[in-house]
């Protein structure tokens, strides 16, 4: 039995998965209730009722992910005191590069990777190097150019 892959979420991207998945719901149902009855009964396979068709097996797919995900979640909470000068889900993690330039991450799981956002993936090349690592130690990343970091700062407060 294989085993079934973690999303890991904060509770902010908890709730939006969960909001998203209601409202997915609701909008199935309205619908098959709405568009079902009319298209279903007429006499031709009309290019109206593929298109439905093809909205609802849309719908449906996004619903089964999202159940996936739901039920195979595992929430990002603050690290205990002790452990917070590590690099763990949920730490905001201020890099120097040798340059001087300062960067500032907040490691988190896939779902919720913005890189615009300044909210990095534990499974991408920085993430992976910076998971438990403490202030002060140095990471290299070597995708696609090679660049080191010091860890500058370590906190948690997006969880």
């Amino acid at each position: 039995m294989s085993k079934e892959k973690k999303f890991y979420l904060t509770e902010r991207g908890l709730k939006t998965i969960k909001k998203e998945y209601e409202d997915l719901k609701k909008l199935r149902l309205s619908k098959i209730r709405e568009e079902s009855p009319r298209l279903l009964h007429s006499e031709d396979l009309n290019p109206e009722y593929l298109s439905f068709r093809e909205d609802l097996d849309f719908l449906e797919a996004r619903i089964t992910e999202l159940e996936n995900v739901l039920k195979n979640v595992e929430l990002i909470k603050t690290p205990p005191k002790e452990k917070q000068n590590i690099v763990t889900f949920g730490a905001t993690v201020t890099l120097e590069e040798v340059d001087g330039q300062i960067n500032e991450f907040t490691v988190v799981g896939t779902l919720e990777a913005n890189p615009n956002e300044g909210k990095i993936s534990y499974e991408s090349p920085v993430g992976k190097a910076l998971l438990g690592k403490k202030r002060g130690e140095e990471v290299m990343i070597t995708s696609p150019i090679k660049v080191i970091y010091k860890i500058k700062k370590i906190k948690y407060r997006y969880i």
